[in-house]
């Protein structure tokens, strides 16, 4: 009896053995599948962190394609815009004849208004010191006061700003000292 008490012994042991083998190959299986996973997880949050990326950049350039289509239509009408306020300043002036007359005046205002509302700002000529940033200097006028050198004699054409970028510049005569 004792003889099978050891064979029975023997088997359990070896059956013991052969499922701890399996126990372990299935670990590592497991093992395997878990970095697998952890690599797929990466991939996925990686894709995922790009098309957003993708779909941020997509609407900034989207944007920026609808701001610049608006531009070149308001640089095709600043030269109606200046007439308008040629025509205006003419009309004001009490030494001439002519009339601004009020249907004039009216389409006058529903341009500019409609001109603002699309982001367009006459840029502000402050403290009339010429600035190669936002000025476009058409000629030097000789002046006698040293405080003019430098300075906006003259503005030309007024300059303008889209949503804050400069969609022309200011044309002006700058002073030039000679003493």
């Amino acid at each position: 009896m004792k003889y099978n008490f050891m064979a029975n012994k023997s088997k359990k042991a070896n059956k013991k053995s052969k499922e701890s083998a399996e126990v372990e190959g299935l670990k590592a299986e497991l093992a395997d599948y878990q970095s697998e996973l952890e690599q797929s997880k990466d991939k996925y949050l990686r894709l995922f962190a790009e098309f957003e990326n993708y779909k941020k950049r997509t609407l900034k350039e989207r944007i920026e394609l609808l701001d610049t289509a608006a531009e070149d239509t308001i640089k095709a009408l600043l030269p109606v815009l200046d007439d308008f306020e040629r025509a205006k300043k003419s009309a004001e002036d009490e030494s001439t004849d002519e009339s601004f007359s009020e249907g004039v005046q009216l389409v006058y205002h529903k341009l500019s208004n409609t001109m603002e509302q699309l982001g367009l700002k006459q840029m502000d000529m402050g403290d009339m010191t010429f600035d190669d940033q936002q000025h476009d200097a058409i000629t030097h006028l000789p002046v006698n006061d040293p405080t003019k050198d430098g300075k906006i004699i003259d503005i030309v054409e007024p300059g303008y700003l889209l949503k804050g970028k400069i969609i022309r510049y200011a044309k002006v005569v700058v002073g030039k000292y000679n003493p």
